[in-house]
């Protein structure tokens, strides 16, 4: 690999490895890191070209990002391991359990979409016009290259179709706020389209896991321990 991940991990057990979402890193799971430690491995990474990841020379997608959790895996001598991804981290978990579905024992989706028709318009559109003003002067300023490159993920990926969920294996639960920005109808689809997935919606926004980490914890928790 051309990148080392920054990564913390606390516990004993099974592994359980945390995924954050766009532009953010592994500090967003502070209110999980303690608890889920009492039960399992936790591992919180920041993804390539997050927090302490360098960017490297990869591209910056999140497919590049699953590959990147792969070689995280073999280099922590992880076989299988539970996984749960926030919004672009739940992306880069959905992509992985789909193309790597013998790594993943159970799966944690929050806030994931397939594509950018799932993200409400009031958040979409300011993104993608976003992305084009930073498109445009990419070639000048790298701080415009690189906000680019995070507005483009949520742009251009994950681009997954309703039929690749089908070969995800994994048991999974998919959750999300009660007010997300990811469509309540899309996160639903996502549920209905993954072999004996459980749906969560719980009282929150799209922070779930921040804003309300009691009722998060909990279903996460219940779920893993079935």
């Amino acid at each position: 690999m051309d990148i080392r991940h920054f990564y913390t991990e606390k516990g004993q057990g099974k592994p359980l490895i945390l995924l954050h979402g766009n532009g953010e890193e592994s500090s967003y799971f502070e209110k999980q890191m303690d608890e889920f430690a009492h039960y399992f491995r936790v591992y919180a990474l920041d993804t390539r070209g997050h927090g302490n990841t360098p960017r490297g020379d990869k591209p910056f997608s999140i497919r590049q990002f699953t590959e990147d959790l792969r070689g995280f895996m073999e280099e922590q001598g992880i076989a299988k391991t539970h996984l749960l991804g926030f919004s672009d981290g739940g992306n880069i978990a959905m992509v992985f359990a789909i193309k790597y579905p013998d790594y993943v024992d159970r799966l944690i989706l929050n806030g994931a979409n397939l594509n950018a028709a799932g993200v409400k318009p009031g958040t979409q559109i300011p993104i993608e016009i976003g992305y084009k003003i930073a498109r445009k002067f990419a070639g000048k300023s790298s701080k415009a290259r690189l906000n680019a490159e995070m507005l483009g993920l949520m742009v251009n990926d994950p681009d997954v179709s309703v039929e690749e969920l089908s070969r995800i294996r994994a048991k999974t639960l998919v959750i999300a706020g009660k007010r997300d920005m990811i469509k309540e109808a899309h996160t639903k689809l996502i549920a209905a389209s993954i072999r004996d997935a459980e749906l969560a919606i719980i009282d929150g926004n799209h922070f779930i896991a921040n804003k309300n980490p009691e009722a998060f914890n909990a279903r996460v928790l219940a779920f893993l321990e079935e």
